[in-house]
């Protein structure tokens, strides 16, 4: 059954009035994502080759992937440096000129000649009716390993900033084995340094690899447990055996365990077993695209915050549940957004 004990306005304000005085880290696969709006009727053909030529009219970029989750934590008010490795290229002008703007960081952003700026490409054909849809993405990332020079660097800016940061945020994009920033070397130095700071929060978000994480807080979604625990996805969810997974991963790390289950809410495993605090419902439409970035820069600005684990779950539902509905973008949550959503749902 899901918890229905919630957090009082008190409390949460307690919580949200310390983001501007937290200093995260983020690390991991900055992504640019890049939106491309076609004007379907301007469409023309091609003398060249007969095919379809998509007209271009508008361009927006944004970071993407660790870069969503940043976004998310400039939006909660909280102060972020970003560690990464991006390219010497157009893609990765563009990325650090977003982080730029929300006032990122990006002195350990390590640029590489001979690395791609990863890239979600993302085509939205804007129909003669006036509503749009996305095509068929591109996506640029690097296929190749990451040199050990670079990995070097990596661990030589984290080792460096760990005393001045209250929190670590891993965000494992790039699911290609040691082709983005956290390698298994990186890791297992991330793992060691968790050991070894246990003032520091260290919490890591990863598409296929959460199971091999040591001594740090994960927030795997439902997908994700399953997979890391060897077991198939049902049709629907069920929620005995995300607890099953949730308390497999919890024994194997014997650090809390947050598990983000779509409308059914946050599953949240420690010592004392799980809590599982229930989704929030929204009238009309939703989008949940970054909704799980949106979830874990909530958790672990809270838990920087000193909140306990199950209240970091509450206030990851209710950023969750306003970032879904902002449609067709990389939805955020300001501090009075989480207020006034508190209100909303509690009736005050």
């Amino acid at each position: 059954m899901a918890h229905k004990e919630k957090i009082s306005l008190h409390r949460l304000d307690e919580l949200l009035d310390q983001f501007p005085d937290l200093h995260i880290l983020v690390i991991g696969d900055f992504f640019l994502d890049k939106y491309l709006i076609i004007d379907r009727k301007l469409s023309e053909i091609s003398l060249e080759t007969g095919l379809q030529a998509h007209q271009i009219i508008e361009i927006h970029y944004s970071p993407g992937a660790a870069g969503t989750v940043v976004s998310n934590l400039r939006a909660l008010g909280v102060k972020v440096s970003a560690l990464g490795v991006i390219g010497t290229d157009g893609n990765g002008y563009e990325l650090k000129r977003t982080l730029k703007e929300k006032e990122v960081n990006i002195d350990n952003l390590i640029e590489e000649e001979n690395r791609f700026t990863p890239a979600y490409t993302k085509p939205i054909i804007r129909e003669e009716n006036g509503l749009e849809h996305e095509i068929e993405r591109m996506d640029i990332k690097n296929r190749s390993q990451l040199p050990r020079y670079t990995e070097d660097l990596l661990i030589k800016h984290l080792k460096n900033a760990i005393h001045r940061i209250d929190g670590v945020i891993i965000a494992d994009q790039v699911q290609e084995p040691n082709c983005g920033v956290i390698t298994d070397r990186v890791r297992k130095e991330i793992d060691d340094l968790a050991l070894h700071h246990p003032d520091v929060i260290f919490i890591a978000d990863s598409r296929t690899r959460i199971d091999l994480f040591q001594y740090v807080i994960i927030k795997p979604n439902a997908h994700e447990a399953l997979l890391a625990t060897h077991r198939h996805e049902p049709k629907k969810i069920d929620i005995d055996l995300i607890k099953k997974c949730g308390d497999e991963l919890f024994r194997k790390n014997q650090k809390p365990v947050f598990i983000t289950a779509a409308s059914e809410g946050v599953l949240v495993f420690t010592q004392s077993g799980c809590r599982h605090i229930s989704g929030i419902s929204v009238d009309g439409s939703i989008d949940i695209v970054g909704a799980g970035d949106s979830a874990m820069a909530g958790i672990a600005s809270a838990l920087c915050s000193g909140a306990e684990p199950w209240e970091a779950g509450f206030v990851a539902n209710l950023i969750a549940s306003i970032t879904i509905q902002q449609i067709g973008m990389t939805g955020t949550a300001s501090r009075e957004q989480i207020r006034q959503q508190f209100k909303k749902v509690n009736n005050q």
